[in-house]
C-alpha cells in the first residue's frame, strides 16, 4: 500500500485524516515543525493500528519540506496522496490597510512556496504509480476575502489559483487535485466540521475523484 503525506499534521484534523486513510491501509507521513509532538501522534496512531512516522519541516522552508517528503518516501514508500493543511499563523491576519509588503512575505511563503515545493517533490511518485491525489485544505477567506485577514485572503487566493491550475494540468495523468474549503473553525462534535467528519469528506474526495472545489459547510457558518 502507498503513503499519504499530511503536511501540517496535528492532533485535530491531521490526526483524524491519518486515522481515516490509515484505516483504508495507507501508511501515514506526518509533517510538522515539532518532532516530539509528531512522535506522540504517531504512537497514538499505532495504538489504532495505523503505521505513521513523523518528519519535521517548516512549510516556509521549501528545502526542509522537500527533504521531509524525501525521507517519508524512503521510510514508508511512494506518496500517492498529499494533503496540504497547515494552520496559518495569527500574525498573517492583519487588516488590509495595515498590511505592508513585508507583512505578505510570510503568508506567501506559507501558502504558495510551501505547496509548490511539496507538490514538486511528491509528483514523481504519483506519476510512477499512474495515480495520485493532492488535497488542499483552506479556510473561507480563500473564496471570500476578509478585510481583517488580508494576509490569508491574498495568499489563499494565490494557493487556490495554483491548485486549480494543477487540477486542470494533471487530470489526464490520473492525478486528482481538489480543494476543501472549511468556513470558520473546525469544531469537535459539529455535524459537518468535526475532525472525523472532515476526514470522511476528504476520503470521499480522494475516492470519488470529481470536481475541484468542495465546501465543508456553508460560507456564512
Amino acid at each position: 500500500m502507498t503513503t499519504i503525506a499530511v503536511i501540517g499534521a496535528g492532533p485535530g484534523l491531521g490526526a483524524a485524516v491519518a486515522r481515516r486513510f490509515g484505516r483504508e491501509g495507507h501508511d501515514v507521513a506526518l509533517i510538522a515543525r515539532d518532532q516530539a509532538r509528531l512522535d506522540t501522534l504517531a504512537a497514538d496512531l499505532a495504538g489504532d493500528g495505523v503505521t505513521a512516522r513523523g518528519f519535521t519541516a517548516d512549510v516556509r522552508d521549501p528545502k526542509a519540506l522537500q527533504a521531509a517528503l524525501d525521507a517519508a518516501h524512503a521510510t514508508l514508500g511512494p506518496i500517492e496522496i498529499l494533503q496540504y493543511s497547515p494552520v496559518p499563523h495569527r500574525g498573517f491576519m492583519r487588516p488590509v490597510l495595515e498590511t505592508t509588503a513585508a507583512d505578505l512575505a510570510g503568508p506567501v511563503e506559507f501558502s504558495v512556496y510551501g505547496p509548490v515545493a511539496a507538490v514538486q517533490q511528491a509528483l514523481p511518485d504519483m506519476r510512477a504509480l499512474g495515480r495520485g491525489t493532492v488535497l488542499f485544505v483552506n479556510g473561507g477567506t480563500a473564496v471570500v476575502p476578509h478585510p481583517d485577514r488580508a494576509g490569508t485572503s491574498i495568499a489563499f487566493a494565490a494557493e487556490s489559483a495554483y491548485a486549480r491550475l494543477l487540477h486542470d494540468a494533471l487530470a489526464d495523468e490520473g492525478i486528482h487535485v481538489a480543494q476543501l474549503i472549511i468556513p470558520g473553525a473546525i469544531i469537535p462534535g459539529h455535524h459537518r466540521k468535526d475532525p472525523a467528519v472532515l476526514a470522511d469528506t476528504l476520503w470521499g474526495i480522494h475516492r470519488d475523484r470529481y470536481g475541484f472545489r468542495h465546501f465543508a459547510d456553508d460560507l456564512d457558518s
